[in-house]
């Protein structure tokens, strides 16, 4: 067998490196046609004007108002403004969470054109934000390509996907009827009520397919809605393949690890977050989420495979290639909320995964296989009758230094808060590890149901060989409250009664139980586990080690603090978005609650600038550039604690 040396070994892995770069380079190098910029969902920009010594200057260049400020939703949520614009040739693209879809000079801001969905703001959305959209050109032209030659996918809130023409804004009525698909239409299972199927994340185009997702209200019964991948003709919108991801073919070899035949009446297991594709190997790779409901499990035993998985399908067939589950038998929330991030590590084409539960699985793109080594451990069993916990749960390259057992000391800013806390911790069960089950007593789950990682997902330098990724660091209560005699509202009146107005409620229908979590915070509203709350993180992967991690963010201070933590100034904050990272070695994020957005340094993980929004940032920003100037933009809007806004702010260097 011929052995390759170690420089040749190096060579192979360079020239893979090179062709995925050339495959990211097919784009204009100021421009960023994808969520990811890349199909791969990479983040990375190859731009450097903005570097890591100028960084300091960078001041707003332009902002743009979606006038979406003060909505009446009757007493909905409010809507986030999450987007991650597009940029092409010189135009901005942008949609908000009512359905409005903007092209912008991206230059000035200036309005080139504008189109409005008409999205009912009334409806009750589960989750009232739309983080982008999706751009298409015809590679060779058709006859049908004399209009529409570009187009813009809008995924709507109200589940439409819609097909507009980038040039004007007009909707390409050779699509759907009349630029239009009802996503809802055509599903195993149909959503139980309108607010029970949505879209959140913009489609994913791979040559002439947009491929969808869609968002299932999956904590409320076991079938709100099935959750089909579904890929359609760009031009026409004809359907050309489906992939349901709890396995309904007999002949799947995967429908046994669904007992009872609850695959047949199980629903969820959706794509929510954001799809990333190779198109050079024919492949999309989609996180699934937890089948439905998320805190029982026992009408679905099993540790139900294709579920809370990373599947690669074929793209142009919708054939499974492999799958790589990242959770057994969800009972946490743990969905697979970050999008898949696409880089060459170690020579090898891997996907990169990070996960609410904390690791970061770095798969071959190929074959599934761990490029860094996967292990199953056991975990605590469940004493709720009828649940059958997994015995094991596959660990990998853990995001966070620090361990569960050290978070579940009680923390404070002070003694009466530290008092509080553990006097609750008491009343708990809390275990040493993770993946401690839901019980009716209240189970401390860490990491919380909104992560470890969260949708805000990973940025990855390949030529520095370093992923970025936020991450927090918080703890839920979550309790099961036995259902039989009670009604929601009798539930939410003894919560008010006994000053629990902060916890999340829901009845998880066709179930024994009841279900409500909340983040445990102490009296100040600070959280009992110890900060940082927030961080960010630098993962080297080819030695498989974090570089760097600093605490992202800040939260207020109380006055009669006698925290070390907090006369460190060390707490950073929870945070929801994502990071970008330059050429320049710059990295960009918001994301936090103190309003904040800022550089870091790819190496060291310094703090090299930072600007005061006018409302929390959650959302992913990103960066291109026209008529020689580079540009910083992100959306500062995220409602709720985030704060209220309607911004698009752009950031460059002085002008020369």
């Amino acid at each position: 067998m011929m052995r390759l040396g170690r420089a040749a070994l190096c060579g192979a892995a360079m020239l893979v490196a090179s062709l995925a770069t050339r495959a990211r380079a097919q784009q204009p190098a100021g421009d960023w046609r994808a969520y990811g910029r890349d199909a791969g969902g990479s983040r990375y920009s190859p731009l450097t004007q903005i570097t890591r010594a100028n960084v300091k200057d960078l001041a707003p260049a332009w902002t743009f108002h979606t006038g979406e400020l003060g909505v009446d939703t009757r007493h909905g949520r409010p809507p986030a403004l999450e987007v991650t614009p597009l940029v092409v040739d010189g135009t901005m693209y942008l949609n908000t969470p009512l359905g409005r879809v903007y092209a912008l000079d991206a230059a000035t801001g200036a309005v080139k054109w504008r189109y409005d969905a008409g999205i009912d703001p009334t409806k009750g959305y589960g989750d009232f934000a739309s983080r982008g959209l999706a751009y298409w050109r015809a590679r060779v032209a058709t006859p049908a390509d004399t209009v529409c030659a570009e187009r813009l996918f809008v995924a709507a809130i109200d589940a439409r996907l819609i097909a507009l023409d980038a040039t004007s804004g007009a909707p390409c009525t050779g699509f759907g009827e009349s630029g239009v698909i009802d996503l809802r239409r055509g599903l195993r299972i149909a959503p139980f009520e309108f607010q029970a199927y949505e879209m959140t994340s913009p489609p994913t185009i791979v040559r002439d397919l947009v491929i969808t997702g869609s968002a299932i209200a999956d904590n409320s019964r076991p079938d709100p809605a099935s959750g089909e991948v579904r890929a359609w003709d760009v031009r026409t919108g004809a359907l050309k393949w489906s992939f349901e991801p709890i396995p309904q073919d007999t002949t799947d070899v995967n429908r046994p690890h669904w007992l009872d035949s609850s695959s047949v009446t199980s629903g969820g297991a959706n794509v929510w977050s954001v799809i990333a594709a190779d198109p050079g190997r024919d492949l999309v790779f989609l996180p699934t989420s937890s089948p439905a409901p998320d805190y029982f499990g026992g009408l679905r035993i099993g540790d139900n495979r294709y579920a809370n998985s990373i599947v690669a399908l074929q793209a142009s067939t919708g054939q499974v290639k492999w799958h790589f589950q990242t959770v057994h038998h969800d009972l946490w929330d743990y969905d697979n909320a970050s999008p898949p991030a696409l880089a060459i590590v170690r020579g090898q084409p891997a996907v990169l995964q990070a996960t609410k539960s904390g690791m970061l699985f770095v798969l071959n793109r190929e074959t599934g296989k761990p490029i860094v080594p996967v292990y199953e451990y056991p975990v605590a069993g469940s004493d709720i009758p009828g649940e059958w916990a997994w015995p094991t749960q596959p660990y990998s390259f853990e995001l966070q230094l620090v361990k569960a057992r050290e978070l579940v000391t009680p923390w404070g800013p002070a003694q009466a808060d530290r008092d509080w806390c553990k006097a609750r911790m008491d009343s708990l069960i809390v275990a040493p590890d993770e993946f401690i089950p839901p019980s009716t007593q209240g189970t401390l789950v860490i990491p919380s149901n909104v992560g470890g990682a969260h949708w805000g997902g990973v940025a990855a330098d390949e030529t520095r060989g370093i992923a970025v990724v936020p991450v927090n660091r918080v703890a839920t209560v979550v309790q099961l409250i036995a259902a039989e005699g009670l009604d929601g509202d009798s539930v939410r009146r003894e919560d008010a009664a006994r000053g629990m107005s902060d916890w999340e409620m829901t009845r998880m229908r066709e179930t024994p139980f009841f279900m409500r979590r909340t983040i445990l915070r102490g009296p100040s509203g600070m959280p009992c586990t110890p900060p940082p709350f927030g961080a960010l993180i630098g993962v080297n992967l080819a030695r498989g080690r974090i570089a760097w991690q600093v605490p992202l963010g800040t939260w207020p201070l109380p006055a009669n603090s006698d925290s070390a933590e907090v006369a460190r100034g060390e707490l950073g904050s929870l945070n929801l978005g994502g990071p970008i990272v330059t050429a320049s070695g710059v990295v960009f994020i918001g994301a936090t609650l103190d309003r904040t957005f800022r550089a870091f340094d790819i190496e060291t993980g310094k703090t090299l600038w930072r600007a005061e929004l006018s409302a929390g940032a959650r959302a992913t920003p990103m960066t291109y550039a026209v008529r020689g100037r580079q540009f910083v933009v992100i959306a500062a809007g995220g409602a709720g604690p985030f704060g209220p806004g309607d911004q698009i702010v752009a950031y460059a260097l002085p002008p020369r």
